[in-house]
Parts: structure tokens; C-alpha cells; sequence
């Protein structure tokens, strides 16, 4: 591994009790959104929550992220398999890309077969733009099914 990119991940407040293992996962392994660091070393400098709707922490939580050296933060996967879906996820990464100058990538851990599912039958990410949200999380099946 040749370089060391830090990283912070936003949770969605609804699981603000998770331990976060599907994440630390998937970040281990490269799995998932992680695996844009296939070939580099990933140092975690932050996890939090959103704090809840409206996400009241994004700004504080990325100002602090930031401080302790985030490049790159990862609204968690369960930002957009929640139901419903965080409706602000579109906000939150405009708002921490522009006021950081941070890459953001929506999703941390593959999306669950569950999951996929569940929100293919309801038709939640039928919009182009949740396409494109979810693309970095889609994996393949036998990955999705390996986090359901």
C-alpha cells in the first residue's frame, strides 16, 4: 500500500447505537464504497451521527473531521437503505464538499440482498439520482448477501 487516505463516516442517527461493524468491514476488507482504496492504506479519523433530521451535526462533525485530517467522507450505507431514505443525503454531501472542499462518497458497506429488495419492490431508487447514489455500495450478489 503505497498511500494512507483519512476518513470519516456519517451515520444516520437512526442507528446511532451501531458499532459499526458492517462499515469497519467492508473498510478492512475494501469492500463496498471502500473499495476505491483497493491499493492504499485508509485511516479512520472520525464516526458520528447526522444527529437526526435535519442533520443539525453534519457541520459540526465535519469541521471536526476536517481538524483531525479527513481527505474523504463516507455518508454510511444506512443513510440510503433506511426507510425512508435520508431525504437530505443530497444536502449533506453538497454542503460538505463545499464548505470542507472534502470529497464525499455516498454508502460505506455493500447494501444488503435485503435491503436491495425491499427497496427495488417499493421502488425508492427508481429516480436517476438515487441510481447514482447507490452505485458505489451495489456490489455484486453474493457480496450483498455476505452483509445481509
Amino acid at each position: 500500500m503505497s498511500s494512507k487516505t483519512k476518513i470519516g463516516i456519517i451515520i444516520c442517527d437512526r442507528y446511532r447505537q451501531c458499532a459499526g461493524g458492517k462499515c469497519f468491514r467492508a473498510m478492512k476488507n475494501r469492500e463496498g464504497a471502500f473499495s476505491i482504496y483497493a491499493n492504499q492504506g485508509v485511516e479512520l479519523v472520525g464516526y458520528t451521527t447526522c444527529d437526526g433530521c435535519p442533520g443539525g451535526n453534519i457541520e459540526y462533525t465535519g469541521d471536526e473531521m476536517v481538524k483531525n485530517g479527513a481527505e474523504v467522507i463516507h455518508l454510511a450505507t444506512g443513510l440510503i437503505v433506511g426507510y425512508p431514505p435520508c431525504p437530505y443525503i443530497h444536502t449533506f454531501q453538497e454542503f460538505l464538499m463545499q464548505r470542507y472542499g472534502v470529497k464525499v462518497v455516498v454508502g460505506t458497506h455493500p447494501i444488503p440482498e435485503k435491503y436491495l429488495t425491499m427497496h427495488t419492490s417499493l421502488g425508492t431508487w427508481d429516480d436517476p439520482s438515487w441510481k447514482a447514489l447507490i452505485e458505489p455500495t451495489l456490489a455484486d450478489e453474493e457480496a450483498r448477501l455476505a452483509y445481509n
